[in-house]
């Protein structure tokens, strides 16, 4: 589903009692989910006596976990239920849309919406409200969107440490004691046997480009002929043949194709930020022609053809050139890959079942009150980042290597994942 509404935005709040999110974890409910949408079917919760602590200091509390996954909120529910307490969550305003059953559980479960094109001030007092009176603990992803690719890190948006920071402020001046920000690890480790299933998964795929299935091949070697093969569709239809170049080039040459017409026409100019940047502010101002009063049916379709190249550009940029490189290749990450692909193309995942997942909870970030200048990098968020990156690093380690059996002579070279959808 497209996260580009087009409908004015209504704010979603939180329902506030503790019957629902009671018994939506007394009967397991979620867990029901967990298992039969995205195949996680067991968890465990490391160091989580150090958000108990947090809670029986009574601080206002945000969780900071990466985002790979849709399955992630819920996860995070086996950690709630761990320390026996109910969670508040900022969730994009899209979610609240995909249906009638989305808008009637998330608010439920402690959801409450954000507009992530534009300024919504409902939701940001709502966040620091939450964070102000220690009501319960806030989780707000701080990359903003998933990636797929669990062993990576995206761009941290500032607009967290303006939440943390500005209830700081108000428990500061009340004397109400401390808000700390605790990074959370979420990783998802493959139980299964992922020949078996990769074999399964890789099928549909080749279907897909009307090509004869070669189970002879290892299954790295399929994938990478997969990749090729939808690359080269993509570039085709932007640039009426294929490129020249590494694949890594390739895509980076596609990207900008996508992005530069959008970025002209909104800022008349370019931009040298991260590509997920780019994207968020080019959505941003797509949202906002498209609500506008005047605009023409014309100027909609042109700009829901603007969405969907920005959207395009996010997903090829979400593929790391070196995600499934010679010696790092991981069950889990060609997993990723391929239901990824699944994704992108079918809209939906494989189920990759069984998945094993470990939350990892960091020690407790103190979060000061003083103002950044603008211009200057938070210091706050630069420690998140980096407890982030450390919580990966630690957790990637756990995957299992992909067996040789799955593994071509030609691994050796550097499998760019610069895949495109449909």
């Amino acid at each position: 589903m497209s996260v580009v509404i087009e409908k004015p935005y209504t704010f979603v709040p939180p329902r506030r009692g503790d019957l629902w999110p009671t018994l939506i974890q007394r009967f397991r409910l979620f867990d029901i989910y967990l298992r039969r949408k995205e195949g996680v079917v067991s968890f465990e919760c490391r160091h989580a006596d150090r958000l108990r602590d947090s809670l029986r200091a009574g601080h206002g509390i945000l969780l900071a976990p990466n985002h790979c996954r849709y399955a992630d909120p819920l996860v995070l529910g086996w950690l709630a239920r761990t320390v026996r307490t109910h969670v508040f969550a900022m969730a994009s305003w899209h979610l609240f849309n995909k249906s009638w059953f989305d808008r009637f559980s998330i608010p439920r479960m402690g959801g409450f919406s954000i507009f992530r094109e534009g300024l919504d001030r409902q939701s940001l007092e709502t966040a620091i409200e939450i964070l102000d009176t220690a009501a319960r603990p806030l989780i707000v992803f701080p990359e903003g969107t998933t990636n797929r690719c669990n062993d990576r890190l995206q761009p941290l948006l500032d607009g967290v440490m303006f939440l943390a920071r500005s209830a700081a402020r108000r428990r500061s001046k009340r004397g109400a004691g401390k808000v700390v920000i605790h990074p959370v690890g979420i990783k998802y480790l493959f139980r299964g046997e992922i020949l078996s299933w990769g074999e399964k998964a890789i099928a549909p795929l080749e279907d897909h480009l009307s090509w004869r299935q070669w189970p002879d091949l290892p299954l790295l070697a399929r994938v990478e002929r997969v990749v090729q093969g939808l690359f080269s569709l993509k570039e085709v239809e932007y640039f009426g043949g294929t490129g020249s170049g590494s694949l890594p080039h390739r895509r980076d040459a596609l990207i900008e194709r996508l992005l530069r017409p959008a970025e002209e026409e909104a800022f008349g100019q370019t931009s040298s930020e991260p590509v997920l940047l780019r994207v968020r502010a080019c959505r941003a101002k797509i949202v906002q022609k498209l609500l506008a009063a005047d605009s023409s049916e014309a100027v909609k379709e042109h700009l829901r053809r603007q969405a969907i190249d920005v959207e395009l550009a996010q997903k090829l940029d979400a593929y790391p050139s070196d995600y499934l490189a010679a010696g790092k290749v991981t069950e889990t990450r060609l997993l990723e890959t391929i239901e990824r692909m699944h994704e992108d193309l079918f809209g939906r995942g494989c189920n990759p079942s069984p998945l094993h997942a470990v939350i990892d909870v960091d020690e407790g970030i103190e979060v000061d009150d003083q103002r950044v200048p603008r211009d200057s990098e938070d210091p706050l968020l630069a420690l998140l980042r980096q407890r982030l990156l450390r919580l990966l690093e630690s957790l990637a380690a756990e995957a299992r290597p992909l067996p040789q059996l799955a593994v071509s002579s030609i691994a050796s070279s550097r499998l760019s994942s610069a895949i495109v959808a449909n």
